[in-house]
């Protein structure tokens, strides 16, 4: 079965722009992008148009790749102390003289609508009431709304990001799945995979995962977003893979649109926490 990332985030979207609406109050985020990269320029763009469909303004700062690190902090420490913003984004990656740490650990928690300060990394380590990272929230999300089983389950997660796989390990250990995250190092890599009830695929490698490697029946996540020959490719072989796991995503149309929707869902989290 197809995992229709497309469809759920549609459904996601309009929940929350109907919430937006009922708040009657003006939700804003501030989306800090350093550089010129295209891929985070179009990321932006993508996040800045959701919002816009949801009722959530943005506020843009386009800065130049040579901002010292101090000057971008105090930025933010701005922002954490203005009322009338509710989250605060900070696009990745950030250039070679920043430190992300310093600034991701920089943004208020409660207004950290990627769940990467420390405050939230050890909250979610807690199973306690925090802002989870977008891609693993959606990822949950999307495996929930299909009735994917995850409790007593093997889950394998191929990566180890901050982003990513660090943080979607432990939200399926919360839910009860037994975790095995596996990565450059990992010996024995397809014996691993071969025994897991869910594969998570996010290390950046164009068809990575093939059919020889997947469980009869496993539910597949591709996390990959890969160019080649001008075509957007993940890190499943889907065309393989589909013929083998009972539940895949496809790539576009399945983490991303998920991605964008928990995004939104955590702007909204930020508002709640900020107005308790």
């Amino acid at each position: 079965m197809l995992l229709d990332g497309k469809l759920i985030s549609e459904e996601i979207k309009k929940r929350v722009a109907e919430e937006v609406y009922s708040l009657n109050d003006t939700l804003t985020l501030a989306i800090i992008l350093v550089g010129k990269d295209p891929a985070s320029e179009i990321y932006v763009n993508s996040k800045t148009k959701a919002c816009e469909k949801a009722g959530i303004k943005t506020k843009d700062y386009f800065l130049d790749n040579k901002i010292p690190e101090k000057e971008l902090i105090d930025l933010i420490r701005t922002l954490n102390e203005d009322p009338l913003i509710t989250g605060i984004l900070v696009q990745m990656p950030l250039p070679s003289h920043i430190s992300e740490d310093n600034v991701v650990n920089s943004i208020d928690p409660a207004k950290d609508v990627d769940g990467l300060n420390i405050i939230n990394q050890g909250k979610l380590l807690n199973n306690a009431n925090c802002i989870v990272p977008a891609t693993p929230k959606g990822i949950l999300s999307l495996l929930k709304r299909y009735f994917v089983e995850i409790s007593g389950k093997h889950a394998v997660i191929i990566g180890r990001s901050k982003l990513v796989g660090k943080p979607m390990a432990l939200l399926l250990l919360n839910n009860n799945a037994t975790i095995t995250v596996c990565h450059s190092r990992t010996e024995n890599l397809k014996e691993i995979v071969k025994r897991a009830d869910i594969v998570i695929v996010a290390i950046g490698k164009p068809k990575f995962l093939t059919a020889d490697m997947v469980k009869k029946d496993a539910a597949v996540i591709d996390v990959g977003i890969n160019r080649v020959q001008g075509k957007i490719v993940g890190d499943v072989d889907f065309e393989e893979v589909s013929e083998v796991a009972s539940y895949i995503t496809p790539v576009p149309r399945g983490v991303g649109p998920m991605t964008i929707a928990s995004l939104l869902e955590n702007v909204v989290k930020c508002y709640h926490m900020q107005n308790k």
